[in-house]
Parts: C-alpha cells; structure tokens; sequence
C-alpha cells in the first residue's frame, strides 16, 4: 500500500469518525441530563440534512442551514413535551421502545414527505470535484468543515456547562436531579433544553454532511448505530472521549476496506460495540461512575 493511499484512508476515516462524534455527543447530553438513551438521535441527523435541503431552495444556504437546526431543535422540544415529560420514572425497557419507536415513526413521516430520493446540498465552499492536495492525497474542501464543525461542538459545549448559568443547571441535573429541583432548578425544563440541544447538534451533522454522504429518509439509523457505539467506546457521557472514539472507528473502517469486502464496513461497528460491552462497558475513556458531565 502506498504513502499517497495510506494518508487518502487516513483522510476518510478522519471525516468518518469527526460524523460519528457528533452524533455521540448528542446521545451523551441527552444521557447526561436524564439517563435516557436517545435511539432517534439518528433521525435528528437526517431531519437536519433533509430540511436544510428543501429550504435551500428558497434561501441562501447559510440561512437554510440554521433555519434547519432550529427547526429540528424544536422538534426534539415537542418530543420531550408529548412523549417523554409525562412519564414518572421511566424503566430502561420503556425508554429504550419509545426512542426506537420515535424513531420509526420520524423515518416514516420523512419518507411521506421526501420521498425515497437520495439529495444533498451544494459544498458549503468550492464545488463537488474541487479538492486539495495534501502529502498526496485528495481531500473535499467539506471534509475540513466536518472537522472544524466537531471541534466548534466540543469548544463551545465546554464553555456553555463551565460558564453558564443554564449550563451549570444541567450539570446539577446530571449530578442529582432531586438536589437540583430542591435548589429551585426546574428540571423539566432542563430535560426539554437537553433534547434541544441534541437535536440541533444532530442537525448541523447532517447538514455538513449531505455534501459529502448525501441524504434520505433512512440515513439516521446507521448514523445512529455508529454514534451509539462511538458512545459507548468514549465512555457513555463523556464527549471530549467520543471525539476520540469517533476518530478510532472512522480510521478502522476506513483501512478495513482496503482488507474486506465493503458490504463488511457496517459489521465492524457492532462488532466493537459487542467487543466494548463484554470487557469493558465503561468505554476506554470513561469510568465506573458515569454521569455529571464531567469533561465539561
């Protein structure tokens, strides 16, 4: 395998692992804050790409883009409101089936509305065949914005727990959810704004990916077995780790390619999800005790 080959997989496993990092960290907000995992945080990556898509059309991309993550932040507002508010101390097993549940039944509304067509939207800078060249390899101008998209996540979402009022609330939240209410925290509130945040997240992902893995109906759930795996590698509530995590997975898959066939490239992530959860479930960055938001 050559140098130039060697670096072009290195470059793709970089954009594929910045991906998978963002949808991780809109798991670990939402788990952080309530305990709950959230298994449509995939499709809030495909309402993003799929509604910045359509508002493209009547806007300049910048605004359809930001109109897209409000939208679907929203969205994950009147998902916590209707569906997970209501209900006193939900099992696991309960969570687990109305998040899968919520998933259906988004993916099947996006398929009445979209259709089954594959779309994307235009490259933020440059067009679909400009590219770089660096150490020998070609790489998308949109790939350097999944990654400076991944580390603007991770700076500000740092800044937002360590010097913000509504950011300490969550932690507080996370920490212990009936010491926060009895210092006057209103913690449902703090739920509803977890899910917003994590689903505005999920939504830029899309967003700056649809240029480069384009978007349709169904793509949030593989996205969502990833970052979920991505998760639970870093650590489940530790972002600073997904990052990591993402970036470990994209590269493997990545060279995995040059080896096996890539009908096995999906394979490889619940293998290592599998591997995580039998010897080590805390993640290779993460601790016995999970929780408080602690790398923020």
């Amino acid at each position: 395998m050559s140098f130039s080959l060697i670096i072009q997989y290195l470059f793709s496993g970089i954009t594929s692992g910045g991906i998978y990092a963002i949808v991780a960290i809109g798991f670990n907000i939402i788990y952080n804050t309530t305990g709950i995992i959230n298994f449509a945080q995939g499709e809030f990556v495909m309402l993003g790409g799929m509604i910045a898509i359509t508002l493209c059309h009547y806007m300049p991309l910048s605004a359809a883009v930001a109109c897209a993550v409000a939208i679907t932040a929203l969205v994950g507002a009147f998902i916590d409101f209707v569906f997970i508010r209501w209900l006193k101390s939900p099992t696991v097993l309960q969570m687990v089936i109305i998040t899968i549940g919520l998933s259906i039944l988004i993916r099947e509304a996006a398929l009445h509305i979209w259709d089954e067509k594959v779309r994307s939207l235009p490259c933020f800078t440059g067009n679909e065949i400009s590219s770089i060249r660096l150490l020998g390899a070609y790489i998308s101008p949109q790939v350097l914005w999944v990654l400076a998209t991944c580390a603007a996540i991770v700076i500000c979402l740092n800044l937002f727990f360590s010097y913000t009022l509504t950011g300490r609330s969550m932690r507080a939240c996370s920490a212990n959810r009936t010491a926060a209410a009895l210092c006057g925290i209103n913690v449902r509130n703090m739920v509803t704004f977890s899910f917003m945040i994590s689903a505005a997240i999920g939504a830029l992902a899309g967003c700056v990916v649809s240029p480069i893995a384009q978007t349709h109906y169904d793509c949030g759930t593989p996205l969502a077995i990833k970052g979920f795996t991505v998760a639970i590698l870093g650590g489940l509530g530790n972002s600073t780790g997904a990052v990591a995590a993402g970036l470990i997975l994209g590269i493997i898959e990545a060279f995995s390619v040059s080896v096996l066939p890539m009908a096995f490239k999906d394979v490889i992530a619940i293998t290592i999800l599998l591997l995580v959860l039998f010897f080590r479930p805390t993640g290779l960055f993460g601790s016995r005790e999970t929780g408080a938001l602690r790398e923020f």
